[in-house]
């Protein structure tokens, strides 16, 4: 089965003399939720933007749908949605406008994302938003715009970042449930968050980072168990991270 993501031996960052990222290696495959996990200034955002194709590796590579962004620039980005920790719309398109313009630029058919469109609104209670501008709504609707647009697509790949800020109860619950829709249909999904309770409840795999190295992966469990068998993913954090600084590499 070919890999929805691919990092191999990925080193970049912005400066060629102080790379942020250093020799990274994890997959994710078609099905698969993996949680992305790090202090601020790990190295998420700089391993996402090289995903996105913003940043170019220094060496190794990332391979999207099994393409490289230069082999295959349209299927790479085709085959990935982004949504962002803060929320970015176009001021003068309404909900409903976002996700017409989102379905013409991915070329789904008209009909069909009209009954996405419904269903997503639904889920996430914004049929009553469809035709407000983005000034007009809160910062948690603004978030679920973004994620509306991604869901409907429903690519191999979604890049998720920080999605639980400003959701309302009601909202996680919906979107965890689009999460796992959009796995059934066979999207893999790479969630970063520092809502370590939701990762260890729901990601099939974790990678966590520190200073731009992976310090530990695998399943929840497993995790915790390379951090000397702690008894919650926040435990194991806390413990690898420690342990990291102090120079001592994995525990276990």
């Amino acid at each position: 089965m070919t890999s929805a993501l691919e990092l191999t031996k990925l080193t970049g960052g912005y400066s060629q003399r102080k790379p942020v990222l250093h020799e990274v290696t994890f997959s994710v495959k078609p099905g698969e939720l993996t949680g992305l996990i790090g202090l601020n200034g790990a190295g998420k955002s700089t391993a996402i933007k090289h995903i996105l194709g913003l940043m170019l590796p220094h060496s190794g590579e990332v391979k999207v749908a099994g393409v490289r962004l230069a082999e295959d620039r349209d299927k790479y980005r085709s085959s990935c949605a982004y949504v962002p920790e803060q929320p970015s719309l176009f001021p003068n398109l309404t909900v409903a406008e976002h996700l017409r313009w989102t379905a013409m630029a991915y070329g789904i058919d008209a009909a069909e994302a009209e009954k996405r469109t419904a269903a997503l609104a639904r889920t996430f209670r914004m049929d009553k938003a469809l035709g407000q501008l983005p000034d007009t709504l809160s910062k948690g609707m603004k978030q679920k715009v973004m994620l509306m647009n991604a869901l409907l697509v429903s690519p191999p790949l979604l890049i998720i970042d920080e999605p639980f800020l400003g959701l309302d109860p009601l909202a996680t619950r919906a979107l965890i449930g689009a999460l796992e829709e959009a796995r059934s249909r066979g999207s893999a999904i790479l969630l970063s968050s520092h809502i370590l309770p939701a990762l260890e409840r729901r990601a099939d795999n974790l990678v966590v980072l520190h200073q731009g190295r992976i310090i530990a992966s695998g399943t929840p469990e497993q995790v915790k168990a390379a951090a000397g068998g702690q008894p919650t993913l926040d435990d194991a954090f806390e413990a690898l991270v420690g342990a990291a600084e102090e120079g001592g590499g994995p525990l276990g």
